[in-house]
């Protein structure tokens, strides 16, 4: 068979509601070349039958229907089943542009880059269709190709998979997979960070590519089960960094330090109390640990991240009593966080930070 210029992955659980517009997006691309793998994990509503039913109609795409066994499964699944030049990801839920896979191809092959990356919309289909450009791509980066090594914010921002191409032979030969951990959390991140450590040109398209819904998260703050899974990935990629030579391990040990943070901080503030207690006694473990065994480089942290480190480290309670304290239903007082964090002198550093920032 003729190898398609893109295999896009569709992973599918439950998602009877929204998986219509996801598939419909894809049928209506101006890029006619692609295949369209859907992995089915287990679904128990009429998702299946919703996917054989493109199938049928279009043979560009297939479905692998597989027990449930979670997002990072479904995704591997999928991997070594693609045949394409590239691979793209598009969530079950989400919808791409009608130009997204020309756009992303176009890109890699001008720029000779293995990625191609571009930004996404965040959208809202209730009470009334809304939709927000999420500024991953800076606009100065559209059309140009960049080394994450010299634009470490894209270690820092957002885990978006979905809104790029990769080139399937550069995940091949860097075993770029995902880690197979139940259910679907956190599973971006350990993909994401490894490209990010592997790509030295990642060509930019500043426009947005797809809509990133943002109404149906499955919240996972209640849960035991997940609570913890985002410890899980950052073990993951502390592993796979063993791949690399020394000098570059050390280096990227030092950004897995810094994205870890906020990662972590992310995952504390949407769970529910007890999970809170629980993962702070976690977070302190590590973070010192990690600490105090050289991993930490604060010249890759801003003065309000440093704070929030040393916090942890030095003392967990009084983080968590200023948290809990300025930080409610989403609002953050920042200015009286900090100062509880630090006093006054911390409160000076971080105005004089942002004054520089020129913000």
């Amino acid at each position: 068979m003729a190898v398609p210029t893109v295999s896009v992955l569709v992973p599918a659980y439950n998602v009877e509601a929204y998986v219509s517009q996801t598939l419909d997006s894809l049928a209506s691309q101006t890029l006619a070349d692609f295949e369209v793998i859907c992995i089915n994990d287990g679904s128990t509503d009429a998702t299946p039958e919703i996917l054989h039913r493109y199938a049928g109609l279009d043979g560009r795409f297939r479905v692998i229907d597989k027990e449930n066994s979670g997002y990072g499964a479904s995704m591997n699944k999928g991997l070594a089943e693609a045949r394409g030049t590239y691979v793209a990801i598009l969530e079950s839920d989400d919808f791409f542009e009608s130009n997204a896979l020309e756009l992303l191809v176009d890109a890699a092959e001008k720029g000779a880059a293995p990625v191609a990356k571009a930004d996404f919309w965040l959208y809202w289909s209730t009470p009334s269709e809304r939709c927000v450009p999420f500024g991953f791509i800076d606009p100065a980066w559209d059309g140009l190709v960049i080394d994450p090594r010299e634009h470490l914010e894209v270690f820092y921002r957002k885990p978006s998979i979905w809104s790029a191409v990769y080139d399937r032979s550069f995940l091949l030969d860097k075993d770029i997979w995902f880690l197979e951990t139940p259910g679907a959390s956190y599973q971006d991140a350990g993909f994401n960070f490894k490209v990010w450590a592997n790509a030295r040109r990642v060509a930019c398209v500043a426009r947005p590519v797809l809509a990133y819904r943002q109404d149906n998260e499955q919240s996972s703050v209640n849960s035991p089960a997940k609570a913890f899974c985002v410890c899980d990935e950052y073990r993951e990629m502390a592993r796979y960094i063993g791949r690399f030579p020394e000098d570059r391990r050390a280096f990227l040990q030092t950004v897995l330090e810094r994205m870890k943070l906020d990662s972590y901080l992310w995952n504390y503030d949407r769970l529910s109390s007890q999970l809170k207690a629980d993962f702070l006694e976690r977070m302190h473990d590590e973070l010192s640990d990690d600490l105090k065994r050289g991993l930490v480089d604060f010249s890759l942290f801003e003065e309000h991240a440093r704070a929030d480190f040393l916090a942890i480290v030095r003392n967990p309670a009084r983080f968590e009593r200023a948290r809990s304290r300025y930080l409610r239903d989403g609002a953050f007082n920042a200015r009286a966080y900090y100062l509880a964090l630090g006093g006054p002198g911390l409160a000076l550093k971080l105005a004089l930070e942002k004054i520089k920032r020129g913000n």
